[in-house]
Order: C-alpha cells, then sequence, then structure tokens
C-alpha cells in the first residue's frame, strides 16, 4: 500500500499561494473592538445595551448616532438642526422624546411637516389618541367616527373637529392677520399650546409649546400641506390676512447655518424621515453657496434615521455621499455622517434617552429672537459677495 501523502506539506495548513504573502494592512482593518459581548442579564441600563450589545447592522448604526450626537453634535459650538417627517407627534414622539431635547438645549432649530404640528396641538389641548390595531375595517371606522393613523385611532369629533375649532378661533386674532414666516407663525401658535398646557396642568406635552418657552424657531418647507395650511386657506375665504411667506423661511434658516460657520462653530442637521422638511434642511448649504454666492462647504455632522432605500433616487433615501455632490455636506466630514435604517419610533427614544443620560444640557440658543440680526448679517455678506 502506498504510504499517504502530507497535505500543505511543509505550509501545516496554509495553502502555498499564501505561505509567504504579505498582508499590510490586516492590522488596519481588523483594529476594531473584539465581537464578544457579555451576556446580557436585564439589569443593564439602556446605555449600556447600545453600548455594549448594539455591535453590528442597524445596531450598530445606532450606537455610532448616538455617539456622534453625543459627543460631537452637542459641543458649545455647534448649531443643531432637526427635520421631523412621518407621523411622529400622533405617536407620542413630540412629548416622550422631542420635547425633552428641546428643553435640555439639544435642539437649536427645527423643520417639521404642517402635520406633526396640527397633531402636536391634541397633546396641547389634552385630546386623546388611543394605541389601537391595524387590523380594523377601516369602513367600520368611519361609520363609528373614528380615524386611523396605522395603529393610532382617534376620535373624529372630540380629537380632529376639536382641534380645528381651536385653530379657527386662535387664527381669527389679529395678531396673525399679517404676512409672515412660518417660524413666526409656529412661534404665535406655540404661545397659546403653552397656555393651554398650563391650563390643562400636563406641561411638557406639545412640541409646539416647549419650542415657544425655549425660542427655538420652526419652520414648514409646505405651509400648505396640512391642517394648518387648510385653515390658513380657509381664512383667506372670509378676507382674514393671514400670508405666510416662504422665502422668509428659506433666508432665515440659511441664516442660522451661516451664522454658525461665522461663529467659529459648526452645523449639525439630524433627519428624522425624509421628504420635503429633510431638503429644506441640507439645502441651506446650496442657497448659500450657489444662490448667494457665500463661499462655504456643508454641513458639518450629518445624522439621519430613514427607512426608505437610496437606489430608487428619492431624496427620502439619499445618502450624505450623494449630498456632498450638491454641496451640501463637508466631504471632509463623511466620517461623521451616519445613515441608520430604522424605524423612527425605534430610533429617536433610543437617541434621545441617549444623549440625555450621558450629556449635561446645554444653554438655550434663543434663535427666534436673533432672526432679525442673523439675516442682517448674511444680507451684509450678501452684497459683499455680489457687488
Amino acid at each position: 500500500m502506498k504510504k499517504k501523502r502530507k497535505l500543505y506539506k511543509d505550509y501545516g495548513l496554509i495553502p502555498k499561494w499564501l505561505a509567504n504573502k504579505k498582508f499590510p494592512h490586516m492590522e488596519k482593518y481588523l483594529s476594531g473592538p473584539r465581537i464578544f459581548p457579555d451576556p446580557l442579564t436585564g439589569k443593564e441600563t439602556v446605555t449600556d445595551i447600545i453600548d455594549k450589545t448594539y455591535l453590528a447592522y442597524n445596531a450598530a448604526r445606532i450606537k455610532e448616532a448616538c455617539r456622534l450626537f453625543t459627543e460631537k453634535m452637542l459641543r458649545s459650538n455647534v448649531y443643531v438642526g432637526i427635520s421631523l417627517a412621518g407621523a411622529l407627534t400622533p405617536a407620542g414622539l413630540g412629548k416622550s422624546a422631542i420635547v425633552p431635547l428641546i428643553n435640555a438645549g439639544f435642539i437649536d432649530w427645527i423643520v417639521s411637516t404642517g402635520a406633526n404640528l396640527y397633531h402636536d396641538l391634541h397633546f396641547a389641548y389634552d385630546l386623546r389618541l388611543h394605541v389601537g390595531s391595524h387590523y380594523v375595517n377601516d369602513a367600520d371606522l368611519r361609520k363609528n367616527g373614528v380615524v386611523r393613523i396605522y395603529d393610532i385611532l382617534l376620535s373624529y369629533t372630540d380629537c380632529l373637529l376639536e382641534t380645528d375649532r381651536i385653530i379657527r378661533e386662535i387664527l381669527s386674532r389679529d395678531e396673525f392677520q399679517r404676512e409672515m414666516g412660518t417660524a413666526e407663525f409656529h412661534y404665535k401658535l406655540g404661545k397659546y399650546a403653552a397656555q393651554a398646557e398650563e391650563k390643562n396642568g400636563i406641561e411638557g406635552s406639545s412640541l409646539l409649546a416647549a419650542a415657544y418657552r425655549a425660542e427655538v424657531p420652526i419652520y414648514t418647507s409646505s405651509p400648505g400641506d396640512s391642517g394648518l395650511g387648510m385653515h390658513i386657506a380657509e381664512n383667506s375665504l372670509r378676507d382674514f390676512g393671514t400670508r405666510l411667506i416662504p422665502s422668509i423661511d428659506v433666508n432665515e434658516t440659511a441664516a442660522i447655518v451661516y451664522a454658525a460657520k461665522q461663529a467659529k462653530g459648526k452645523s449639525a442637521v439630524i433627519l428624522v424621515g425624509g421628504g420635503s422638511p429633510k431638503n429644506f434642511v441640507l439645502q441651506t448649504e446650496p442657497h448659500i453657496q450657489e444662490i448667494l454666492h457665500i463661499p462655504d462647504v456643508g454641513h458639518d455632522y450629518f445624522l439621519q434615521i430613514t427607512d426608505a432605500r437610496p437606489d430608487t433616487g428619492g431624496l427620502s433615501g439619499a445618502t450624505p455621499h450623494e449630498a456632498v455632490s450638491w454641496g451640501k455636506i463637508d466631504p471632509n466630514r463623511l466620517p461623521d455622517a451616519v445613515v441608520c435604517y430604522l424605524d423612527a419610533t425605534v430610533a429617536l427614544p433610543l437617541l434621545a434617552h441617549y444623549a440625555l443620560a450621558k450629556h449635561k444640557k446645554r444653554p438655550l440658543r434663543r434663535l427666534y429672537a436673533k432672526r432679525g440680526d442673523l439675516v442682517k448679517r448674511l444680507v451684509k455678506r450678501y452684497w459683499k459677495e455680489n457687488e
């Protein structure tokens, strides 16, 4: 019988073609922490779970987002803007996550869909939304005066129509009968939301009320696309004078970003969902660079929570790398850009909890009161560059 040959003679178990091969960058690629988590015990804090067990895939992305937000975006010289798209306030995220972030000084300016602000008023006026089910007969809901937002249920009469009655009464007041930007409109509306909270003993329930108290400006990129916009349209039929001017918002938001850079600071954006609010936050840089001809390099920090894919071409799924080509993001800051492909109802509470647990409160920047001066600075630089 022939003697069996030894496999990989003189090379152990390493193939011949690998035996003398050099791997100059192996240590760099394998320099990350080892994946070897401790078993969960049930006694961990949320921050412990994020730091120690969110090690791969979108769990790792939310950990990166939490650390980017807490360790870099919340530095004292960073202006933080947030966009809010999707039905966030009806799900309670205004009260549970966004209001605490505003109160902690972690959000300096906001762009939201009008729908989020319309539904936010339910909370200010103590009108009820209920946990429900998406396995229901919608025709039967309609017959019984119940409105559904996926698995959220609310009364058509006691919630929606009562909110409409309140808005109609507020918008009929003299202070609303003129032209204004949406930041001023929402600030005035927030005053009444804050009064309603105090009357009902539920302070801290409303995003509009919290932003009013903290003087955080709130913009809406599509002011006609919500219940608020429909009420303004109805008022115009009765010769009321409320007129929302989008160009005011475009210049004010750009002035905020420009002010951050001119103060030797940085601009950070948190994009919850996509759509028009996302673009309105990001277009501040093309407005500064491309339209006003003021030299700049884009936002410094980019954090997005989305469930949209990039390959369909929609803005909601567009990546920070694509935003670089438009001048929206500083190409040198791409390591400080994180995209989490997660439902915002999962990711936003985690992000808020982590930041509130790990970072002390920041002084309120109170940008609402500074809007006029910030725009004047922008205009002065605009004329300097274009004379």
